[in-house]
C-alpha cells in the first residue's frame, strides 16, 4: 500500500512536469532576452513554499553565473526594499496569484522602474494582471490527497526554475571553469581564510560623518559613497553610531520633518563591530546571524579603520544569505 502510494506521487509529479511542455513559449523566450540583459540582478520573492523554492532558484542561478537575491515580501515592505535597484529584475512566484504580501509590493516595483515576472498557475490573477511577462506554472493536481499540501505545484516551480538557469548557461556560453570560480570550495573558501583588513574598504571609499552635521550632509554621503550606510564618528573618527537607508526609510515613515532631526535621534547606538585583524568567516557569520550587511571595523579605541559589505567577502551579486 505504501510503496504504490509513493509511486502515485511521483507518477503524478512527472505528469505535472510534463504538462508544462507545452506551455513554455514566447513568453519565456522574453523572460530568458529580459534577464540576460539585465544590468543588475534577478530578484526573487515569495512567501512560504514558493518562498522557499525561490531561495534554491537563487542558489542556482548564482552558481551558474546569474547574479540573483531573494527578497522576502514581508520584510521588503519594512525596509530591505532598499535592496532593491531599478536595473534589477523582479520574479514574483505564486502559484495562485493571489498572494496578498506579494501583490501589496508589485506596484512599488515597477514604480521603482523594474520589470516584473510573474511563476503561476492563476493566469488571470491579480499577480498575473499585475507582470509584465506571465510564466504559467500550472499543474493538473498536486499529489497530495487533499489537494492542500503544495506539492506538485512546487516541483513545477522549481523546474521553470531550473529551465531558467539552463536557458541563461547556454545564452551566456557559461563554463565549468566559471561555474567552478562561483563555487563556494572555489573564491569564496579562499576570502573565508582571509583576514578582514585584506577585503575591507578603506580611506575615502568610507562613509562617515562627523556626529554634529544634519541629515542632509548625512544623505549626501550615503549617495556618494553607495554603500547603504554612514558611519557616525566623534573627535578621532571614533565610532560612536551607524544610520543604514533602512533606518531612514523607517523614520520617514513616523516623521514629517525629517530632516531636521538630530543624528543621535536617526542612528543605531553602538553597532556591532570587528576589528581588521579577525578573519572574513568570522565577520560573514556575524552578518547571517544579525541579518546584516555592513560592518564597521574599528581598532581597540573604536577608532575607524574601515568598513565591510557583505558583497566584499562574497563577491558583488554572487551570493545571498538564506532567510530565516
Amino acid at each position: 500500500m505504501v510503496i504504490e502510494e509513493a509511486r502515485q506521487v511521483i507518477k503524478i509529479e512527472a505528469e505535472g512536469l510534463l504538462s508544462l511542455v507545452d506551455r513554455i513559449g514566447q513568453s519565456f523566450a522574453d523572460m530568458v532576452e529580459c534577464v540576460s540583459h539585465c544590468t543588475g540582478r534577478l530578484v526573487i520573492g515569495g512567501i512560504g513554499k514558493s518562498g522557499l523554492v525561490g531561495q534554491k532558484i537563487v542558489a542556482t542561478l548564482n552558481s551558474t553565473g546569474t547574479h540573483s537575491m531573494f527578497l522576502h515580501p514581508v520584510e521588503a515592505m519594512h525596509g530591505d526594499l532598499g535592496m532593491l535597484d531599478k536595473n534589477d529584475v523582479f520574479l514574483a512566484i505564486s502559484y495562485s496569484g493571489e498572494t496578498r504580501e506579494l501583490n501589496i509590493l508589485l506596484p512599488i516595483v515597477r514604480e521603482m522602474g523594474c520589470p516584473i515576472i510573474a511563476f503561476t498557475g492563476g493566469m488571470e490573477s491579480t499577480l498575473a494582471r499585475l507582470s509584465d511577462m506571465v510564466i504559467d506554472i500550472g499543474i493538473p493536481k498536486e499529489a497530495c490527497p487533499m489537494g492542500l499540501a503544495p506539492t506538485t505545484s512546487t516541483t513545477a516551480t522549481l523546474a521553470m526554475g531550473d529551465a531558467l538557469a539552463v536557458a541563461l548557461i547556454n545564452k551566456r556560453q557559461f563554463k565549468s571553469s566559471d561555474f567552478k570560480k562561483f563555487h563556494p570550495g572555489g573564491n569564496l573558501g579562499q576570502r573565508l581564510s582571509m583576514k578582514i583588513k585584506d577585503l575591507m574598504l578603506t580611506d575615502d571609499n568610507v562613509p562617515f560623518v562627523d556626529s554634529s552635521v544634519n541629515m542632509q550632509t548625512v544623505l549626501t554621503e550615503m549617495n556618494r559613497k553607495s554603500l547603504g550606510a554612514v558611519l557616525v564618528v566623534e573627535k578621532d573618527q571614533k565610532l560612536i553610531g551607524i544610520i543604514t537607508d533602512g533606518d531612514i526609510r523607517r523614520i520617514i515613515a513616523d516623521h514629517e520633518n525629517f530632516m531636521a532631526l538630530p543624528i543621535h535621534s536617526v542612528m543605531i547606538h553602538h553597532p556591532r563591530t570587528l576589528h581588521p585583524e579577525q578573519s572574513a568567516v568570522i565577520a560573514l557569520n556575524l552578518m547571517e546571524k544579525h541579518q546584516i550587511t555592513i560592518l564597521p571595523i574599528v581598532d581597540e579605541t573604536l577608532k575607524i579603520q574601515g568598513i565591510l559589505h557583505l558583497h566584499d567577502i562574497l563577491g558583488k551579486g554572487e551570493f545571498a544569505f538564506t532567510a530565516h
